[in-house]
């Protein structure tokens, strides 16, 4: 893993290049760029875990490049449940239930993340409110989609 700041990253990408991003979906540059700035961006090697179980959930990360296989831990084993793309982000639901990792999540190749944490989280909501409106409604819509996935799958099982 390493560590890029901003300026590294948007050597290699537009920064209007992350708009079609399912969570940055309708938030305007300023405010994307906000995030990068006060965000951890990170470089993953294919095989790398973003995070492990037992590990402190205060942050989710958003996939800039690449892809993400999540594998849930319960019961003394791991589960593989889904890839995560290009646009997406892992680590939500422990950020905002407040709980600790029950999964693994590894780069299924090289992967550059944007970890926003509980306090950048909290200071984009203060600085930016109407954008912070925007980015609840597109995580809340990334959730909704993965809850009927989950419950598609629950019924073609039946």
């Amino acid at each position: 893993m390493n560590r890029i700041s901003s300026q590294q990253l948007l050597e290699r990408y537009q920064l209007s290049s992350f708009t079609n991003a399912s969570v940055f979906g309708a938030l305007p540059l300023p405010a994307i760029h906000w995030l990068l700035d006060k965000g951890v961006i990170r470089e993953f090697k294919k095989g790398e875990a973003l995070f492990v179980p037992g590990e402190s959930g205060n942050s989710f990360h958003v996939i800039l490049a690449g892809s993400i296989d999540y594998y849930k831990f319960h019961d003394g084993r791991f589960a593989y449940i889904r890839t995560f793309n290009c646009g997406e982000q892992i680590g939500f639901v422990s950020m905002i239930a407040l709980h600790d990792r029950v999964g693994r999540a590894d780069a299924r190749e090289k992967v550059i993340t944007l970890e926003i944490d509980s306090e950048v989280y909290h200071d984009f909501h203060i600085s930016h409110p109407l954008e912070f409106g925007i980015l609840m409604m597109n995580l809340a819509r990334e959730m909704a989609r993965t809850l009927r996935s989950t419950n598609n799958i629950l019924v073609e099982k039946t």
